[in-house]
């Protein structure tokens, strides 16, 4: 698991406030952990100007399966992938695994779209997104589709 290869991971130790009256992680906490390692994705794809870029990656839709409790104290290791990247859309998909129990313990599925903040409207994928995903992944990236 350590050697594996994603766009972008993140390790995460598990505070004891994650947890909830049933005495494991909260289930919105996994979508946190996602949400943060997406999130450097996107740093890493607009080189660093979340929030700043006239055109921006935003979340458009996600799922979440549980497959494991997690509970203090843990470090769950988050890798979110781009599982297909096609004309107006980003999909992707995140692994979290439980470093105590070694295993994984929650799959996250995620749709991204770019976002004009100044017509706050959807946007084509720029060009320089599918540049940078494409020579991480190799061009047969472009080519699949989950739809």
């Amino acid at each position: 698991m350590e050697n594996r290869k994603a766009i972008a991971q993140l390790k995460i130790r598990v505070q004891w406030g994650d947890m909830d009256a049933l005495q494991h992680v909260n289930n919105t906490v996994y979508l946190r952990w996602v949400e943060s390692t997406r999130l450097l994705f996107f740093d890493q794809l607009i080189d660093g100007t979340v929030g700043k870029a006239a055109i921006g990656p935003i979340l458009a839709w996600q799922d979440i399966k549980y497959i494991a409790p997690v509970v203090y104290p843990d470090t769950v290791h988050v890798f979110f992938n781009i599982t297909a990247l096609e004309e107006d859309r980003i999909q992707g998909e995140a692994e979290l695994f439980s470093m105590e129990q070694n295993r994984l313990v929650a799959l996250s599925k995620n749709t991204l779209m770019a976002y004009d903040t100044s017509e706050r409207k959807k946007a084509a994928i720029p060009k320089h997104w599918r540049e940078k995903i494409i020579a991480f992944y190799g061009p047969s990236i472009a080519l699949k589709r989950t739809r």
